[in-house]
């Protein structure tokens, strides 16, 4: 069933608006990319879909720009707290003491599946930036659920290794809303591109249905 979420609004932060007159609906099995320059309004979106999803008690696993992470804690520590949610305090502050072992036969495989198992008790602050970002990946991966929100989840790492990300992304979840910067990847990715510019919406088609010259206007001056 399709999940109505936005319905022609204006959003932004405080007064200020970023976007107007936006609508916005998720079906499920789409895979939905946004596409855009630098302050078109993507991450605003994402922020805004995330939101309504929780709200609508959809399990959402979230990838952000900045990857949240807790730097002085391992990298299966990071993971791990995909899941905090999911637990009382008393069992996450004992599991951050010290993984537990039914958690960690969890963890270790999605860490392989992302190139980090060797990095495991590695602080991530220590980590290089793709790194980071693939341990942001992991604690979405580990959390799991039915939708990943993920702002340039794969902007750190090449594009080889992008495409591995992505695939893995479509195997794990039924649905995904991504903000991507390589329009080559988000074509190959996508069942859905949303163009924005101007503050608005310039399209909302399948990747079929997009000219290069379509694209190639959102990034023109």
């Amino acid at each position: 069933m399709t999940l109505p979420l936005i319905d022609r609004e204006s959003l932004g932060y405080g007064a200020t608006v970023v976007l107007s007159g936006i609508s916005f609906a998720l079906a499920p099995g789409e895979r939905v990319v946004l596409l855009g320059r630098s302050g078109a309004g993507k991450t605003t979106l994402l922020g805004t879909i995330h939101d309504r999803l929780v709200a609508a008690r959809t399990r959402v696993a979230l990838v952000p720009q900045d990857h949240a992470l807790v730097p002085q804690l391992s990298v299966v520590k990071n993971t791990l707290m995909g899941r905090l949610d999911d637990h009382g305090a008393f069992y996450n502050l004992t599991n951050l003491v010290r993984v537990r072992q039914a958690d960690r036969g969890l963890i270790l495989p999605i860490l392989g599946d992302v190139g980090l198992e060797p990095e495991a008790e590695r602080p991530v602050e220590g980590l290089s930036g793709g790194q980071k970002q693939r341990t942001a990946l992991a604690r979405a991966f580990f959390r799991g659920g039915e939708v990943l929100i993920g702002d340039e989840p794969v902007s750190a790492v090449d594009e080889r290794q992008a495409a591995v990300l992505l695939a893995q992304i479509a195997a794990r979840f039924p649905s995904a809303v991504l903000a991507l910067h390589d329009v080559t990847l988000a074509l190959s990715f996508a069942t859905r591109v949303i163009g924005l510019k101007g503050g608005a919406v310039i399209f909302d088609a399948p990747p079929a249905e997009l000219s290069r010259g379509r694209i190639e206007a959102l990034y023109a001056s």
